[in-house]
Parts: C-alpha cells; sequence; structure tokens
C-alpha cells in the first residue's frame, strides 16, 4: 500500500510541476556574425541552438523539470556567447570570443556531452574542427 502512495504523490508532483512557467522566448535577431559559409553552417548546426535568438525548443524543453534546465542552459549559453547579437560586441571582444569558441571547442567543452546524445547532428566531426580551427586562427 505504501509503494501505492508513493507513486500517487509522484504523478501528482509530476503534474503539478506543468504548470510551474518557464520563459522560452527566441528575442529579435540583430546582427549575426560574419563567417565564411562553411563555419556559418557548422556554427548553425552545433551552436546556435543555444548560442542565438533562432533557438528551435525541442518538445522535452515544455516538460518540467527537463524544461527549466534546457531554458537555463539557453539563458546561459545567449549570455555568453550570442551569434545573432554579434553587433553588440566590438572588435576586442568579437576576436576573444572567436578564440574562445576554438578553445572550448578544442578542450571537448563545446558542444556538451549531455547535449550530444538528443542532437547528433551538433556532433563536430574532423572537417568541422579543421574549419573552426582555421576561423579562429585567422582572426
Amino acid at each position: 500500500m505504501k509503494r501505492k502512495h508513493w507513486l500517487l504523490a509522484a504523478i501528482f508532483v509530476a503534474a503539478v510541476i506543468q504548470v510551474i512557467p518557464v520563459e522560452r522566448t527566441n528575442p529579435p535577431v540583430g546582427e549575426t556574425i560574419s563567417a565564411p559559409p562553411a563555419v556559418l553552417a557548422t556554427l548553425r548546426e552545433s551552436c546556435f541552438a543555444c548560442h542565438s535568438n533562432q533557438t528551435k525548443w525541442p518538445w522535452y524543453s515544455h516538460v518540467a523539470p527537463i524544461s527549466w534546465l534546457v531554458t537555463h542552459d539557453v539563458t546561459h549559453g545567449r549570455e555568453e556567447l550570442n551569434f545573432t547579437r554579434w553587433g553588440d560586441y566590438d572588435e576586442d571582444e568579437r576576436t576573444e570570443k572567436i578564440e574562445e569558441i576554438w578553445e572550448m571547442v578544442e578542450d571537448g567543452e563545446m558542444p556538451p556531452w549531455f547535449y550530444l546524445p538528443l542532437h547528433p547532428e551538433a556532433t563536430l566531426d574532423a572537417t568541422d574542427l579543421k574549419t573552426l580551427r582555421r576561423f579562429s586562427e585567422g582572426r
């Protein structure tokens, strides 16, 4: 009987937390990063989901508590680097951001390991890595 009560309580809590509001927005797009087509394609495929105002909110971003984590990650990602607000950065910041992109990718920090199982298309292959490295070094 106790097991049944725990199960009912868990179902009740899961249902109640669905009504907690979560802000999933895509603010207006400003100046997008200027980059060669291959670089831009790689960034769009692997980075724009969290680092732009063009996020495609997947179905699980509407299910609490996962929605809380997704919106937190997107908000944080946009604060750190936003490819669709590129015009907000001065030239020194742009150069620094491009260098940081490669450092994060080279260190295996981006894209995050937990993002890739649900988004295998964001996996960076050898060509993508070479493209990003060259772009970073070319500035």
